[in-house]
């Protein structure tokens, strides 16, 4: 049997029907030939998961990606069209600001509300009281009815009940951007603590920095379905250049043999690249990255031949590193015939990021261009949170 704590979501989809305007839904509703006026929506699609005891799970994904109702899903507010869900352990969760509150009854009265939903008996919520209201820190306002609450008082509140229900799972859901920073800080600090015990907790937000920090692991939801689940920082990392670039880097060349060469009948160019290959397309700062270059020759005596490799940002609005052959001081082979040379970054110092690869052969200083190569390769680097900007220099804190 799972451990309390655990959650397992099997073949899991949802689908909400859409309709145009409230006439095509009494229309849908009262047709005797069952004629539809709606079309589905695909919330969540086939979506399989498995969450342990005392992970601690952010989930990312634009608005309207599925993590709200997956949340929804796991915690019983809505009902799946197809699939299964196990969750083992009491859940407390704040899905959206004063859920579950009663606008009339007084902040003191939703505890006791909240905490018999929650399954405490009323001697159990008494005990918890006086750190719910210590927590929650609102004052005289504990015995107002909360529809005079403001937002940040709702939020306070609804977060000291939920944390301090011992619960075995933990939902949370963008409420602690209601709150200011000092409140945020105090939720965190409870979160961590609540996360050490073992507690299970399910995290959105959208400060990708908040799941570098706290999280262990990330799961990136896109239309309904699991792009990546894994390690916090890589995912979270492979999400953030997704949102500034507008692609998941993924690369593939056709293989190339050296014996395969036949100088043209004609040609244009005395020298070609025929393919560029990395020793692989997801790295971490510090690893070692490799670009074989194939290259033909077709005229004797190409004088002064040289090839470089630069790498930009995949936006090619950054410039990262651009060496060549020739600044290295080094010959290579410039003969009739197909040829393979072999560039290499024994430790790559890039931070986190997507990036490409310009491939290109010249003449006479670098001015000639023969040939080149614009996004010969395109690489990610994603690493587990250890520092911040664009390249990793050595460094030292003295005091």
């Amino acid at each position: 049997m799972s451990e309390k704590g655990s959650i397992e979501i099997k073949n899991l989809t949802k689908v909400y029907h859409l309709y145009n305007n409230n006439i095509d839904r009494i229309k849908e509703t009262f047709s005797i030939t069952r004629k539809r006026y709606s079309r589905d929506h695909y919330a969540l699609k086939d979506v399989n998961i498995q969450i342990n005891k005392g992970e601690s799970i952010g989930l990312v994904g634009t608005n309207g990606s599925g993590k709200s109702t997956l949340l929804k899903l796991v915690t019983g507010v809505v009902t799946p069209t197809e699939g299964e869900i196990f969750v083992n352990g009491k859940i407390a969760a704040l899905l959206e600001l004063g859920a579950g509150f009663n606008p009339e009854f007084t902040g003191m009265e939703n505890i006791y509300l909240n905490g018999t939903m929650m399954g405490l008996s009323e001697n159990e919520i008494k005990k918890k009281v006086p750190s719910i209201v210590e927590f929650a820190d609102i004052g005289e306002f504990i015995d107002q009815p909360v529809k005079s609450y403001s937002s940040g008082m709702f939020s306070r509140l609804a977060f000291a009940v939920s944390i301090n229900v011992e619960p075995d799972i933990l939902i949370v859901d963008e409420v602690l951007s209601v709150g200011d920073t000092r409140f945020q800080i105090k939720c965190i600090d409870k979160m961590k603590e609540l996360r050490d015990s073992g507690t299970t907790i399910l995290f959105v937000t959208h400060s990708v920095e908040q799941i570098k920090r706290f999280c262990n692991r990330s799961i990136w939801i896109d239309k309904g379905k699991v792009i990546e689940d894994g390690e916090a920082s890589k995912v979270v990392d492979m999400y953030d250049n997704f949102m500034k670039y507008g692609e998941k880097i993924d690369m593939e060349t056709e293989d190339v043999e050296l014996t395969e060469f036949k100088v043209p009948e004609h040609f244009e160019t005395p020298s070609v690249i025929k393919k560029v290959n990395m020793n692989k397309s997801m790295f971490s700062t510090y690893d070692k990255l490799e670009v074989d270059i194939i290259y033909d020759i077709f005229q004797e005596g190409l004088e002064d031949f040289q090839m470089g490799v630069a790498i930009y940002s995949i936006d090619r609005k950054q410039y990262i590193f651009g060496p060549n052959t020739n600044l290295d001081k080094m010959k290579i082979d410039n003969s009739v015939g197909r040829h393979k040379i072999t560039y290499t970054i024994p430790k790559l110092m890039l931070m986190s990021g997507d990036y490409c690869i310009d491939v290109g052969s010249f003449q006479g200083d670098g001015i000639v261009n023969l040939d080149y190569k614009t996004g010969a390769g395109k690489f990610s680097v994603t690493n587990e949170y250890f520092s911040e900007g664009q390249f990793y220099m050595e460094h030292e804190w003295k005091q």
